[in-house]
């Protein structure tokens, strides 16, 4: 997905912070997030989908 334009919103995983557009590079980001509080929330974010990927997993 590009961000030619700088809209989205990454979290940096290296710098533990939201960044705005293209400044870490893609191998350091989660993401794109809507605005800097989602962004904010990344980690979060992806340990929910893990444990329900997870539980998921388990289920089937």
């Amino acid at each position: 997905m590009a961000d030619s334009d700088g809209t989205r919103w990454w979290f940096c995983v290296e710098h533990q912070a939201p960044e705005h557009g293209n400044v870490c590079g893609s191998r350091n980001r989660l993401g794109p997030f809507p605005d800097e509080a989602t962004a904010a929330r990344a980690p979060e974010i992806a340990r929910a989908r893990t444990e329900a990927a997870d539980a998921y997993d388990a289920d089937s």
